[in-house]
């Protein structure tokens, strides 16, 4: 059984994309290379704060079907750059439990192995879905503090990777991963705080909601805010659109709402818009690629169908959780200098292969890929995208319509260009 220290992958939870034929061989080879994952490298492969993707890598290409000795050489090749975490401080440990002193460590990755440590203890003692709602979703100032931390990032990095690490915790029902997830967000900074609950706040007196595809528009014609990000700003986000248009991006951002009675088509919307973003923020006829940080929203859509499936978050949180997605989707829309989605560049595509353009044979591609899991991520996020999207196909809200999710699935497969990830 799965607990807060150790990790066991069960056949009956495959995740919420996943193709049939996964094997007992596959789930056993899985939770032996996330427990030694777990139990001996840090979150952060070195202090700058470049993540470890380990667990992102091997659920993906476990529900995605691949073999024992493929999800061995994709764990072999990515443990030789891991850190081992830090030495636990027991004291630290101990004054975790006290609300004021929890504060003290927060932001400092030197302490995730603290964070890590109270945390499994927290859930070992509570159950994870009462510290999921303690700490992220109490509404209280730690829990707002803490989820700001899971949606954002570090000096250089973050860009979603507490809440995609969550995600796949929630997903495949794993408490050591949720206690990952959340000793994560506690190493990461806070500066998203300073969108987050002011959007939150002026949406409060708004009525109606807008698409997100409505605000793309929008916030592409301000000239002021689509040209905030600067090419040599260290965080786009960061540096460029809350330090030059912080009141144009809150205006935009907050009036997109999600109410209670909406929350699977608000799911399948915000996973069109982003892909719709993503995959059109193309520049022929230079060739056809994916932008790095654009696919981060993309990836992290996923789990929002996770969180939906997920019968101890209430409606009014689950509503929250997505709203708060929407609006940093369309700040992450606009620090790449909001690029005009090119529907024709999807519709137009021809796969380079037309013989090997089948989903079966993307995902095959995909799997041998080596990369740090990046691709084989977006695909499989893609692939669901296409899934849920199905019902409200030729709403205008959803410009990604039936067949170009193929498309899109042959184009990250034959133009994706990786970077090493931060």
């Amino acid at each position: 059984m799965a607990t807060a220290s150790r990790i066991q992958i069960s056949l009956s939870t495959p995740g919420v994309f996943h193709v049939p034929g996964i094997t007992e061989e596959s789930t056993t080879k899985a939770s032996e290379v996330l427990q030694e994952n777990h139990d001996n490298h840090h979150i952060f492969f070195n202090k700058a704060g470049y993540h470890n993707h380990i667990v992102h890598h091997v659920l993906t290409l476990y529900a995605l079907g691949a073999s024992p000795e493929q999800i061995q050489s994709h764990y072999d090749n990515h443990k030789s750059y891991q850190r081992p975490p830090q030495p636990i401080d027991d004291k630290v440990v101990q004054n975790l439990s006290d609300y004021e002193k929890f504060q003290q460590y927060l932001g400092d990755e030197k302490y995730y192995h603290d964070y890590l440590v109270f945390f499994q203890g927290e859930i070992d003692k509570k159950g994870y879905e009462k510290v999921i709602h303690e700490y992220l979703l109490e509404g209280d100032a730690r829990a707002n503090d803490m989820l700001c931390r899971l949606y954002g990032g570090n000096y250089f990095t973050g860009f979603l990777h507490p809440i995609i690490h969550l995600g796949f915790a929630v997903e495949f029902n794993q408490p050591a991963l949720i206690a990952e997830a959340l000793a994560q967000a506690a190493a990461h900074t806070a500066y998203m705080s300073k969108f987050f609950l002011p959007t939150e706040k002026a949406a409060a007196t708004k009525e109606r909601s807008k698409s997100l595809v409505e605000l793309l528009d929008e916030i592409r014609a301000d000239q002021k805010l689509s040209t905030a990000a600067h090419w040599n700003d260290d965080n786009k986000i960061r540096d460029g659109i809350l330090a030059r248009a912080p009141d144009e991006m809150i205006t935009y951002a907050s009036q997109y709402k999600v109410s209670e009675d909406e929350l699977e088509e608000k799911t399948a919307e915000m996973t069109n818009a982003a892909v719709y973003f993503t995959g059109g923020a193309q520049h022929p006829p230079k060739q056809i690629k994916f932008d790095f940080y654009y696919m981060h929203g993309v990836n992290c859509s996923i789990f929002f169908s996770a969180f939906l499936k997920a019968p101890w978050i209430s409606d009014k949180d689950k509503a929250r959780l997505l709203e708060w997605k929407g609006r940093h989707d369309l700040a992450l829309y606009a620090s790449r200098r909001s690029p005009a989605p090119l529907l024709d560049e999807i519709q137009n595509y021809k796969p380079v292969k037309p013989q090997r353009s089948s989903w079966a044979a993307i995902i095959e591609r995909m799997i041998a890929h080596q990369d740090d899991g990046h691709a084989i991520k977006l695909l499989r996020a893609i692939r669901h995208g296409g899934e849920i999207c199905k019902p409200y196909d030729g709403k205008p809200s959803f410009k990604v319509r039936n067949g170009m999710w193929d498309k899109l699935g042959n184009m990250g497969k034959h133009g994706i260009s990786i970077r090493r990830s931060r």
